[in-house]
Order: C-alpha cells, then structure tokens, then sequence
C-alpha cells in the first residue's frame, strides 16, 4: 500500500504526543507523521520532508494553533540554535514526554508489560545547568565569531551572544576568546575549504568548586601569541587550566592531545563530598547537580552492606565507583579511555580511597581477565554510551551471573534491548527504574535501572 503523502506535501497536521527523539507525532488516517518543531497539542501547517514506507517525516512550518503546553522561549536564538529542542515546551510537559518515552521504550522494546517504573526526577535548574560546552569559530565580516551549529546543519555555525545553558563566567569566557581573536586578526577556519584556524573552543566549569578549565582547538601551526592569550583567560580569576590543541584532519573534534600554555593540567569538581579532577578529555556528566542525584540513586539501588565486590564498567573517571566504595568491600573499575583511567586512579588517591581499582581497556575484551582477578562480582554497575551494551559486553556481564547489575542509560531504547536480552538469556529482573532529566530542553533522558537474579 502506497504512503498518503508525497515528498514536499505540504499538510495540516495536529500534533498528539512526542516521539523519542524530540519530534512530534501526528497521525493522517492512521499514517504516523514525525514533525519536526511540533509540540503536543499544535495544529501546524508542515512540509513532508521524507516518506517511508511505515511513516513519514515532515518539517512544521507554521503553527496554526499553539497547544496549550507551548511557552515563549527565553533564549533569543532559539529555534535556530541546534542546542536546544523543547525551550518553547512547558517544563512540566518535557518531564511527562520523557517519562511516558521511558516507560514506552520498556513495554515495546523490552517486552514489559506493566514496568516497574518510578516517577522521573526533575532537574534542580533547567536553564545554566552545563559544566562543559563545545563552541564553534565561525568567520562573520567583522571578524570571526563563536557558536554552535544552526539545527539540522552541520556546515553553518550560529553566532551566540547568551547561551542559557551555561553560566554567566561560560558566557562572559567565551566573549572574551573571541574579542581575542578579532584583535588578534586570526580567521575562523572553513570547514568546506579547509582556510582559516580557529576551529573550537572547550570550556569546563568545577560547578562545586568554582574552577574552570579552557581548551583551544586550532588547525595545525602555531599563529598566535601564547602569552597573550594566556593573559586574557587569566582575568578571569576562576581560569585554572588553559590549553590548546591541534586538529590537522577535516573531522570536527575536540577530543585531541593538548599542550598545557598555563596553569594545572586539570581542575578539580566535588560531588557527594568527594574531589574529583578533571583534565580537557576526562568524561563527566555535563550537569553537576544532577549528576549527585544519579549517584545517589545508583548507590540506592545497590543497596551495599560492605561486603560487596563491585564491577564498575565504563567507569569513565570512577564517579560512581568511588562514590560506592565507602559501602563496598572492593570496586574495580574498567574504560577504554586510558585519560580517564588515569583520572580514576588519581581521583582514588586523591580522597585516600583504597578499595578501588582501575584498569584501562575495552569492556567487552577486558571482563574475563578482570574476573580472574577479582573474583565473582556481587554487584555489576554499566554505565555505557547511547549504543548500549555491545553484543560482546553484554554477553560477558550476562555470563558474570552477578546476583545485582544497576544500569544507568542515556538511552532508553538501548536499555529496554539489553534488558530484555538479560531477561531472556540470563535469568535477570527488572525491580525497579526511575528516569532523571539530566539535560532540560533536549530529548535526553538518563534513566537508573536495578536487575536481579538468583545466585545459580
């Protein structure tokens, strides 16, 4: 049976719910239509963009009549701006949309049909809640600008002058980098060309310590002043870390070696009373508060007594890890990131814990010779990337057998997969989950789920 729709069509489309992912959902004669920029309740005028066989997929381009959830949006880039999806959606709406997501995921996906599901956790701030962000130099007549890429675009940046995602000093560094570099006259680089220099700028904030770290990415060759540079990010008392790195390839990325110009080679966060450092490539969750309250529900779930040996998988810098070992007998953390690792053992040293140890590799490959070492796991905590467990990874923490495996998602689709995997192959239960809105305005949503299973 054909589709109902063409390529270009431009519909009357009313806008029931949110699909994961962020776009609305409406339905024509029972086709489902994925609208972009249409929000629960909206009656919109939009332009299919694709069509498949099962749906399709269209662009609102007018809003007829606004749902009752919709607001204005604060920030004035909005929706251009590919930063944010949902600023113009009721904050009570996006938690009700994220839960309900969760929660679908499960039943759909994981074969669940009535999940143990808990209320969703809002977030302690929707707006300034980031400690990272990743700019883009852009080259505007009067010079070159910084921003973030315009939505749906990977080739056209979007100048920022307030991004309400992050702080007033995030907001206030970035102005001055770039008033740096028009004085400086150094070009934006062209990522169609391959011309110009400046390519990124990395701010990372210590939110509980008040400490900043600042990384600029440039294309190869040395073409400004250290010095000067250095001088300009150290009025900014919070400015502890300062380096620059090279990205010579046309990829856009920021994860690269970096040469330390001034200061510490890290700066320091706590969370749940202990210090962590953070050095430019180090993972951590990029909202502090609420990244405390994901590990204070890991740590519930785990219900540790002390005598516990825990696995901590994809343990990044060991913030979960460490946060548990006070309740655990041993955790022994593994991460294919060898800069995290080091971070996890110089964090360990650093708040004198010495019941946790951390080993570089990749989960999957690394699981039976940490088995051999540390025995039997009494407790297994993963905390892997949008893909999940990967079909080797998951096999191996199934073959653990261990009697508890707290998962913590950033993806609920993911999740309710492997679930349903742990259920069927390996004898696991879901008891318990809880969503947390961890990033305000976007699609996002990090979901903490506890599995059980008898001892064999």
């Amino acid at each position: 049976m054909a589709a109902p729709v063409a390529k270009d069509e431009e519909l009357e489309l009313d806008v029931d719910s949110l699909a994961y992912g962020g776009n609305g959902v409406a339905r024509l004669d029972g086709f489902v239509v994925f609208v972009r920029r249409g929000l629960p309740g909206d009656r919109v005028k939009a332009r299919v963009t694709k069509v498949k066989r099962n749906h399709a997929e269209a662009l609102a381009t007018e809003v007829l009549e606004p749902g009752p959830q919709r607001v204005e949006a604060p920030c004035a880039h909005y929706p251009a701006c590919g930063g944010c999806r949902f600023q113009d959606l009721a904050y009570d709406a996006q938690l009700a949309a994220k839960e309900a997501q969760v929660g679908d995921a499960l039943r759909r996906l994981g074969g669940l049909h009535e999940p143990p599901l808990e209320p969703i956790l809002p977030a302690e701030e929707i707006f300034h809640y980031r400690n990272k962000l990743e700019y883009s130099f852009t080259q505007l007549e009067d010079g070159p600008a910084l921003g973030f890429h315009k939505a749906g675009r990977w080739d056209e940046v979007l100048p920022i002058e307030r991004c309400w995602l992050t702080t007033d000093l995030g907001n206030a560094i970035r102005d001055a980098v770039r008033d740096w570099a028009r004085e400086e006259g150094l070009p934006a680089y062209d990522q169609a060309t391959g011309d110009g220099y400046l390519r990124h700028l990395v701010v990372r904030e210590g939110r509980n310590t008040g400490q900043a770290l600042v990384q600029l990415v440039t294309a190869k060759g040395e073409r400004f002043e250290r010095g000067y540079f250095v001088e300009v990010l150290r009025r900014f008392p919070e400015v502890r870390s300062i380096h620059w790195a090279v990205n010579e390839t046309p990829a856009e990325v920021t994860n690269l070696p970096t040469t330390l110009l001034w200061g510490d080679d890290a700066i320091e966060e706590k969370l749940l009373g202990l210090r962590f450092r953070i050095r430019p490539n180090a993972f951590l969750q990029t909202n502090t508060r609420m990244a405390e309250r994901l590990y204070e529900l890991a740590i519930e779930y785990a219900g540790l007594t002390g005598d516990e040996t825990v696995y901590d998988l994809y343990c990044g810098t060991g913030t979960i890890g460490l946060s548990m070992a006070r309740n655990a007998l041993t955790v022994w953390g593994v991460d294919v990131s060898e800069e995290s690792i080091a971070c996890a053992l110089e964090n360990a040293e650093l708040n004198g814990i010495g019941n946790a140890a951390f080993f570089a590799g990749n989960v999957g490959q690394a699981l039976e010779e940490l088995h051999d070492r540390a025995g039997d796991p009494d407790l297994v905590v993963v905390d892997p990337q949008r893909a999940g467990l990967a079909g080797k990874a998951l096999r191996r923490v199934g073959r653990l057998q261990a009697p508890r495996v707290v998962y913590v998602s950033c993806n609920p689709t993911t999740l309710a997969s492997d679930l349903k995997v742990l259920a069927a192959d390996w004898g696991y239960r879901l008891e318990r989950a809880r969503p947390l809105d961890m990033f305000p305005h976007t699609p996002h949503v990090e979901t903490v789920a506890l599995l059980t299973r008898d001892r064999a």
